[in-house]
């Protein structure tokens, strides 16, 4: 018979894919059997995130290095949780944060603990005979029968903090639309069709860049990141590689925006400054260029249009928008339920991205997720900027229904572990 009961955690420091360091934690069961879980690490992060435990010696990576975290998991959570049976995931929850005892998990760190929290579920799906996906499903308790695809959004040109660029927005996406449309009939897009069209168009926007004299290095999510002339540029560029592809935009493909907008608002001056675009933006200009540029391109999604703070602007822009486009917000709510709820009544944004380490432990990301649904918003799932190879993500958006996933360009290990893995869930569920 399998052990579900704990026996140790071995916590250890690793590098991310930007080359810093994160932990990885090991849960040894009493059987012998084992599983283990990475934790990402963001580099645009907002200010209302959980906290991530850096040891801050400047000896070690910059100040960068989690042996602190390392060692709160090897000694406070394991006295606290060995011995404990690791399908009880909403109670080891609850537990490592009443220990922490802080609002923000400030104490042992939500680094340390989501590792832990991570670790706990797939060992019980391993033990339990189950996919990951499937065993989320089960653990809380999520009623739906049918399991479906995120669809994907690849963040194919970085800017913003996720690259040395110029180019103040974080990510231009492209989202292969749910269904293709062929001959005025549609029908379902499989997943591993829509990454190959993401693939495809990726590799054309590579081929379109160098033909317009620009370099096609890639920035931390593994999309293109030239310097460019203007934002309009690169979604200029975007659009003649979906037609090279062969696809259509704004009907094969579509485009989204992460603007990543708290950090280019200045507070002094109550604007946004654009350093590309030589620009700057009082709330309700910027609603109307968002606006401008929804009339000419075939934009989808915008993500954190509006500063974490800036609570008049969002309304304005969902009032404006919310129809139209998908307006997420993720500085915004931080996969917070508190959050969430606190303005869920207030006509700000109609989705929410989904990041398990902004919260901190797995519980708290699924009561957020499934507040969300509750009031109709759409739920995108993702990795951060500083991933490893874990493709548990992949299974977690599959668990709980989500609409998308961002996972970064198709191409770098780390990106490609979550569409990889996503297939290969496409594959057992037929």
């Amino acid at each position: 018979m399998p052990s579900f009961k704990i026996k140790e955690f071995i916590a250890r420091e690793i590098l991310d894919s930007r080359a810093e360091p994160t932990l990885e934690v090991r849960l040894e069961l009493a059987d012998g059997n084992s599983a283990k879980a990475s934790v990402p690490s963001g580099t645009s992060t907002g200010k209302y995130e959980a906290w991530e435990l850096r040891d801050r010696d400047p000896r070690r990576f910059n100040g960068k290095g989690v042996l602190k975290a390392v060692n709160n998991v090897n000694t406070i959570l394991n006295q606290t949780l060995r011995g404990k049976d690791v399908r009880d995931q909403i109670r080891l929850d609850e537990t490592m944060k009443r220990v922490d005892g802080t609002p923000n998990k400030r104490k042992l760190g939500a680094n340390a603990i989501l590792g832990v929290s991570l670790a706990c579920a797939r060992a019980a799906a391993s033990q339990s005979k189950l996919p990951l996906y499937r065993y989320l499903r089960k653990c809380f308790g999520i009623k739906d029968n049918k399991f479906f695809l995120p669809t994907p959004m690849f963040n194919i040109f970085n800017g913003g903090k996720h690259a040395d660029t110029n180019l103040d927005f974080q990510e231009f996406m492209i989202i292969p639309e749910p269904e293709k449309h062929h001959l005025g009939k549609a029908k379902l897009l499989p997943f591993k069709e829509k990454i190959r069209h993401g693939a495809e168009v990726f590799h054309c926007l590579g081929k379109v860049l160098k033909e317009r004299g620009f370099d096609t290095d890639t920035g931390s999510e593994g999309g293109y990141a030239p310097d460019i002339f203007s934002s309009v540029q690169a979604l200029e560029m975007i659009l003649a590689a979906i037609i090279r592809a062969g696809l259509t935009p704004g009907v094969d493909m579509s485009l989204g925006i992460d603007v990543g907008s708290s950090i280019l608002y200045n507070e002094d001056k109550k604007r946004y400054i654009f350093r590309l675009d030589q620009a700057a933006f009082s709330n309700i200009t910027l609603v109307g260029l968002y606006y401008e540029w929804f009339r000419t391109y075939p934009i989808i999604y915008l993500e954190d249009g509006l500063s974490q703070d800036d609570w008049e602007g969002w309304q304005e822009l969902t009032e404006l928008l919310g129809e139209e486009i998908m307006l997420v917000g993720d500085d915004l709510f931080v996969t917070n339920a508190a959050r969430l709820k606190k303005w869920i009544g207030k006509g700000v944004a109609n989705g929410i991205i989904i990041k398990p380490n902004q919260i901190g432990t797995l519980t708290e990301t699924v009561e957020c997720v499934n507040l969300a649904k509750k009031n109709n918003y759409q739920v995108i799932v993702s990795h951060r900027s500083g991933e490893t190879t874990d493709d548990f993500i992949a299974d977690l958006a599959v668990a709980v229904g989500a609409d998308h996933i961002k996972a970064g360009a198709p191409s770098r290990g780390e990106r490609v572990a979550k569409y990889n893995r996503l297939m290969e869930i496409e594959e057992e569920l037929k």
